[in-house]
């Protein structure tokens, strides 16, 4: 019986103390996504956030739900395909060439004091792959209400805050 008590009481304060956790703020955007017209298969898009040394820390938002391709976008591949966080909140379908999409990103706060970067990677079967298809430097001192051309298969990409 003198187990159970302490067991208990340990999972108490272990769930009580989850109540104090905190979760970093984010910052919603809206963001719009307008395709180059091109033919064949819809392009996958993945938007991620980087370190200041380029590094991944986090993926934002993916279009394109069939995990079997995702190894065709390497660079995030390397990064995603070592942990696969569950991303099932934040994918949706392949974009078709000339189409355009809409998305609200959860961008953190902090990710705009630490001049971290917004990476839009593109890959269409079998054509090309653009690893930096789009970078946006997050920047405290301005905010994301502009248009960006994209370099690759993305024409380009508006931010709008939400």
């Amino acid at each position: 019986m003198r187990k159970f008590q302490i067991v208990l009481a340990v999972l108490i304060i272990s769930l009580g103390s989850l109540a104090f956790v905190e979760t970093e703020e984010t910052v919603d955007y809206k963001c719009m996504v307008q395709l180059k017209n091109y033919q064949g298969h819809g392009a996958y898009l993945v938007v991620s956030l980087l370190d200041e040394n380029g590094e991944y820390l986090e993926t934002l938002h993916v279009q394109g739900k069939d995990s079997e391709w995702y190894n065709e976008i390497t660079e995030w591949w390397g990064f995603y395909g070592k942990y696969r966080p569950d991303i099932d909140a934040i994918s949706g379908e392949t974009i078709a060439g000339g189409e355009r999409k809409v998305t609200t990103l959860k961008i953190p706060s902090s990710a705009f004091a630490k001049a971290q970067t917004l990476r839009f990677e593109t890959a269409v079967e079998d054509q090309e792959y653009y690893e930096a298809d789009l970078e946006i430097k997050l920047d405290p001192s301005k905010k994301l209400e502009s248009k960006y051309d994209g370099t690759g298969w993305i024409r380009y990409v508006r931010m709008l805050p939400n």
